[in-house]
């Protein structure tokens, strides 16, 4: 009897030293501090975050982070090459010329002749490239997706020397192009001039991946959009001072124009088809079945398109500049904003790509193949190929609306300055609002995302602390 006794007296005794007081105190206060955090993270779906929630992770280091880099990628403009005379060729650029749209989207880089005068053109170019070739050539269909993070990372490293390529081809063209601008133009000066602005390219290339690498917004698209909220101040001042003279209505008419655009981007931006998924592993019982689906955006491609049609666009006007023919200088002058082949042009390469950027995030192959292996299919639909089918007619169908979207946008600039008469903006047009737009919402919809994580991080460094006793 006594040693049955006192075993339970010992294993007693074991537990107490194992568990001390003190951490029955700290499991009571974790408790209480997750039902709080996930109280205040459930409040608006995370809208209801404090500002000690925003200062406790490191999303404000990465905040500081992006700012500084976006500085950085703008001082860069204001650098200027020696010998140059700007101010005659910042005037020929505001005689109407695609070359003065894609100015807007350098951020004026291009008339104010800097450093950073190529922008990220370079590296969009050489994305549009390998895109394209990666969907002819399996090698590099495979590298970029089915070879893991070291084939994605040798596949954007092709990407670099492309952009190396086309800088050092734009960087040559535009100073060519400078010719009649130029002071004292010579070997010399072609060849440090080159050489300047392909380092500017290249260190804005740099400059993009580091922003990527924030996960706070795709850094070609914040570059783009840095550039274009610095030329609004010009462009709404010049709207103004032609308001004046056409009147009050063509402002009101504007304004009404630009709110009605702007709802209606957020609108089709945030827009989704949600497709219902079923699990043959999850019970019912638990609701899990009924809140799982796949969703489709309207806009999937987002600003990406119109950033690739505007790039090639472009082309011809560098190739004018580089040669210096006649033939080339009659084909740009009929592309730039107002001209008669801007709008069909702009909107076919608008809808060619997001139809081949719509199948390049989202391979109805792959995406059914992945539904299989986790057991999951669609209501109605058979696993496999039937699935596949039944999600490329979906995304075609998403990709029609998204082109009518885009080419809506494209279209409008035009028609609101034959009404308004203001022709000001024309440089603006309303795919850059599109861009501001999209790359607005979709850093807010990320800064909310690193919002929520810090506070799932507070909970696991919480448990944490409480495993130490």
């Amino acid at each position: 009897m006594a040693t049955t006794s006192t075993l339970p007296l010992r294993m007693r005794a074991t537990r107490t030293a194992r568990r001390p007081p003190c951490a029955v105190f700290c499991r009571r206060k974790t408790s209480r501090c997750v039902r709080s955090i996930v109280s205040r993270s459930s409040r608006g779906g995370g809208s209801g975050a404090s500002v000690d929630d925003f200062f406790s992770g490191s999303l404000p280091g990465k905040l500081g982070t992006l700012a500084l880099l976006l500085l950085v990628s703008r001082v860069g403009v204001y650098i200027p090459l020696s010998g140059v005379d700007r101010e005659a060729f910042a005037q020929t650029l505001q005689q109407g010329s695609l070359l003065g749209y894609v100015d807007t989207l350098a951020g004026g880089s291009i008339s104010k002749v800097g450093l950073f005068s190529l922008g990220i053109v370079p590296y969009i170019n050489s994305s549009i490239i390998f895109q394209l070739l990666a969907s002819v050539f399996d090698g590099l269909k495979k590298l970029q997706k089915e070879e893991g993070e070291a084939g994605r990372r040798k596949f954007q490293q092709y990407q670099r020397y492309g952009a190396l390529g086309f800088a050092v081809i734009q960087a040559v063209g535009q100073c060519v192009y400078l010719r009649p601008y130029v002071e004292n133009f010579d070997i010399a000066w072609l060849a440090s001039s080159s050489i300047a602005l392909t380092a500017g390219a290249m260190i804005l290339m740099y400059i993009g991946e580091q922003i990527s690498e924030l996960k706070l917004g795709n850094g070609t698209s914040l570059l783009i959009f840095a550039n274009i909220c610095s030329s609004l101040p010009t462009s709404l001042g010049q709207t103004f001072e032609q308001a004046q003279t056409q009147g009050d209505a063509s402002i009101f008419g504007f304004v009404f124009a630009f709110v009605i655009s702007t709802l209606g981007i957020v609108y089709v931006q945030e827009a989704e088809r949600k497709i219902p998924i079923n699990y043959a592993s999850r019970y019912r019982a638990g609701g899990l079945d009924k809140t799982s689906y796949l969703p489709f955006k309207v806009n999937s491609t987002g600003v990406m398109p119109i950033i690739f049609s505007s790039s090639l666009m472009s082309a011809p006007v560098a190739l004018a500049r580089f040669t210096n023919a006649d033939a080339l200088k009659s084909f740009a002058q009929v592309l730039y904003p107002g001209g008669p082949l801007y709008l069909p042009v702009s909107i076919g390469l608008i809808a060619f790509f997001n139809y081949f950027y719509t199948f390049l995030q989202l391979d109805p192959k792959d995406v059914a193949e992945q539904l299989k292996r986790q057991g999951a299919s669609i209501p109605g639909i058979r696993p496999g190929r039937s699935t596949e089918v039944y999600l490329g007619d979906t995304l075609e169908r998403m990709s029609v609306l998204g082109s009518i979207f885009l080419a809506s946008l494209a279209a409008a600039p035009a028609i609101v300055e034959n009404v308004t008469k203001l022709s000001s903006f024309r440089g603006f047009a309303g795919t850059s609002l599109l861009i501001m737009v999209g790359v607005a919402t979709d850093t807010a919809r990320r800064v909310r995302s690193e919002l929520l994580m810090q506070q799932y991080d507070r909970i696991d460094n919480l448990y944490d602390e409480n495993n130490k006793f």
